[in-house]
Parts: structure tokens; C-alpha cells; sequence
């Protein structure tokens, strides 16, 4: 049996474990659990597996059996104190005996939000809190700011060139990146929500936007399109009964458009605009946070990207770089809108990764602040 050395170790373990659950457990939170005895031997450990499936306690209470009794259980989350999909947490791990709980962050569902540890410290459980708090916090920061904001957490993906572009002058961008980089991507597509283009990105590479092979999740694919130009002949609606199809659009829209293009098996969202006549993105992602969306991937282009930048929508960037060179004054940037003034006022990324894939690079982390939340 496994035996840790310390009580780091083992909520690392725990962490670990909750990270299985990637694309699989969302809208809810990825949650792991390990119960040891006094000398730190795994009596058993679990983690959220499926979405409505028993949670990380369960499992590790099941697999831990009668040994529970008196042990104490580690787990990245404050266990859930009410009934949902599945049973209280809380009542299980009462009910087996548990002697102590460590926990790593609280729970952000209002109905839960501390309310879990106050029924086990009323039961005569002691309870800890903090350990390893801000991994918890990251590993869920999707899921608290679904419960927070009522939005999605929007993955921002470009492939750009060396000196910065994601399109020549003409609108060309196939293919910057490799192969590897575009398996990643489509690895990304399979865990995510939503997979949102701009109309301009839709028209110019008439993208099907799936994830192949399939992932765990089958991604609604979005297009911001504020008058309803998205072709009936393009690949989108020509899968939308396969694949699920979402358009953003207006008032403005003509309505023999729309009506066509519900025909076909779009859904078609009529959405607020903002002061400049464009579909208001907050507005949008309220709707998307409104159907329980946790992780939303946006591909581009660069006017989509600038005006979520702008208004500091993004929360996480995955940048493939390939060493090319395309130049032009009038090459497409990552980033359109009006972006910052100074150099001060740049957005930093924090928890940076950079990683090889054939002669690309991926740049990833997420925005400065972006769970800022969490650390509530």
C-alpha cells in the first residue's frame, strides 16, 4: 500500500487525481480524494470521474471500506452539502467514521460555500483548511467562475507566425502551425464547451471546427454573426444536424435569414448589442454561462480576440508560434480592437509553459488575475 510522506504529499496526490476529470465531470468541478490512516497509508482515493457519477468521497470511502473509521480524508474541495445529481457528501463522510478532513479550498456553489464544512465541524470532525489552497483554486477556476460571474471560462487559441501573424494580407492562414500543434488543438476542442469564431474567420476558412478524433465532449460550435451571413453552404451548417451549431447574431438580422438558417438546425440566439452595433459579448457569455457552459475555446479572429481582450473576457492562452515570416503592414494580428496605450499597462500571463511541438512553440498560461475570484 502506498505510504506518503508528508501531508503535502498527499493532497498533491489528491490534486493529481482531480485532474482525471478534465472534459469529463463539467459543469462541476474537478474534485480528488485520499483517505489515509495516522501513518500516511493510502486506505483508499477517488476522484469525480463523470459528470452525475458518485463523487471523489464516495469513491474513496467505498474503496477504503471499514478502515475509514477514524482516518482522516484529504480532498481538493469542501464536500457538497446538499443533493444534486448525487447524495451529500458530507453525510457519507459522516456516516463512515471520518475522524478528520483536510481541505484544500472551499466550495463556491452558494449551496455549499462553507456550508459543507460547518455540517462536518458540527458532527465532531475537525476540519482544516488551506492546504496546497491556490493549486485548488487554479484547478477549479473554471467551475468558480461559473458559480462567480455567471460566464464561461474563455481559452483563447491562435496560431501565429514569427512576426506576429495569423493571416497574410489576403486573409490566408492555411496552415501556420503543424501537425502536432493542430492535434493539440483538436485535443482541446474535445474537452471543451464551445468552439467560438468571429463571422470573418467563418466565411474566409469555412472551418468545421470539430474535434478529431472525437473527445470526451461534443463541442456546440458558435459563430459571433451580428446579420446572419454565415452561407447555408458552408461546412458549419451543413453538419449543424450532426454537430450542434450556435449563432450569435442581432435585431438587425434579416429575418428570411434566420428562418433559413433554423431550417438547416442552427440555433440562432438573438443577442443585446453594444453602443458600437456589434453583438455584446458579456451579453453572450451571460447566455452560454445561463446553459451551464464552464469552458469555451475561441479560434479567432482577430477582431473576435481584440474585443474579448478589450474587455478583459480572456482568461487563458494557448499561442502556437512556427517560425515563419510573412510580413505586411496589413497581416492579420492575434489581437485586433483598440488594446492598451503603454507598454505598462501589457497583460501578463501567469503559470507560463512554453513546450516544443516539431518546430512550433506553445506558449501557455493563463491571465494575470484571470481567477482572481479564486482567491476569494
Amino acid at each position: 500500500m502506498t505510504r506518503f510522506d508528508s501531508p503535502a504529499a498527499v493532497m498533491r496526490h489528491a490534486i493529481s487525481l482531480a485532474e482525471r476529470g478534465l472534459g469529463a465531470v463539467e459543469p462541476n468541478p474537478q474534485v480528488g480524494a485520499v483517505i489515509v490512516d495516522d501513518q500516511l497509508t493510502c486506505l483508499g482515493e477517488g476522484w469525480h470521474e463523470r459528470f452525475g457519477g458518485p463523487h471523489a468521497e464516495i469513491h474513496a470511502l467505498e474503496q477504503a471500506g471499514a478502515a475509514s473509521r477514524g482516518a482522516t480524508l484529504y480532498v481538493t474541495l469542501e464536500p457538497c452539502c446538499h443533493f444534486g445529481k448525487t447524495p451529500p457528501c458530507t453525510q457519507a463522510v459522516i456516516a463512515a467514521g471520518i475522524r478528520k478532513v483536510v481541505l484544500a479550498t472551499t466550495d463556491p456553489n452558494p449551496q455549499v460555500a462553507g456550508q459543507g464544512m460547518a455540517e462536518l465541524c458540527a458532527a465532531g470532525i475537525i476540519v482544516e483548511l488551506g492546504l496546497f489552497k491556490e493549486a485548488a483554486d487554479d484547478l477549479i477556476a473554471p467551475f468558480r467562475q461559473l458559480m462567480l460571474t455567471g460566464r464561461p471560462w474563455i481559452i483563447a487559441k491562435w496560431a501565429m507566425t514569427l512576426d506576429g501573424k495569423i493571416a497574410s494580407r489576403t486573409g490566408d492562414s492555411q496552415w501556420i502551425s503543424g501537425e502536432s500543434s493542430r492535434a493539440l488543438v483538436h485535443e482541446l476542442r474535445g474537452r471543451v464547451d464551445g468552439i467560438m469564431v468571429g463571422i470573418g474567420t467563418a466565411i474566409a476558412d469555412d472551418p468545421l471546427l470539430n474535434a478529431r478524433p472525437a473527445g470526451l465532449r461534443t463541442a456546440t460550435r458558435i459563430v459571433v454573426d451580428r446579420l446572419a451571413r454565415l452561407p447555408v453552404t458552408s461546412k458549419l451548417m451543413q453538419t449543424a444536424h450532426e454537430i450542434p451549431v450556435l449563432l450569435a447574431v442581432s435585431e438587425a438580422a434579416p429575418a428570411e435569414r434566420l428562418s433559413a438558417l433554423r431550417a438547416m438546425g442552427a440555433d440562432v440566439v438573438i443577442v443585446a448589442t453594444d453602443s458600437a452595433g456589434h453583438v455584446s459579448l458579456p451579453a453572450l457569455l451571460q447566455e452560454l454561462g445561463r446553459r451551464r457552459w464552464t469552458n469555451l475555446l475561441v479560434e479567432g479572429g482577430g477582431s473576435l480576440l481584440g474585443g474579448l481582450f478589450d474587455q478583459a473576457l480572456i482568461d487563458e492562452v494557448y499561442a502556437f508560434v512556427s517560425p515563419k515570416l510573412i510580413g505586411g503592414r496589413d497581416a492579420v494580428a492575434p489581437l485586433g480592437g483598440l488594446g492598451h496605450e503603454l507598454m505598462s499597462q501589457a497583460v501578463a500571463l501567469r503559470h507560463v509553459t512554453t513546450r516544443q511541438l516539431d518546430n512550433d512553440i506553445l506558449i501557455h498560461g493563463r491571465i494575470h488575475g484571470a481567477s482572481a475570484a479564486s482567491s476569494g
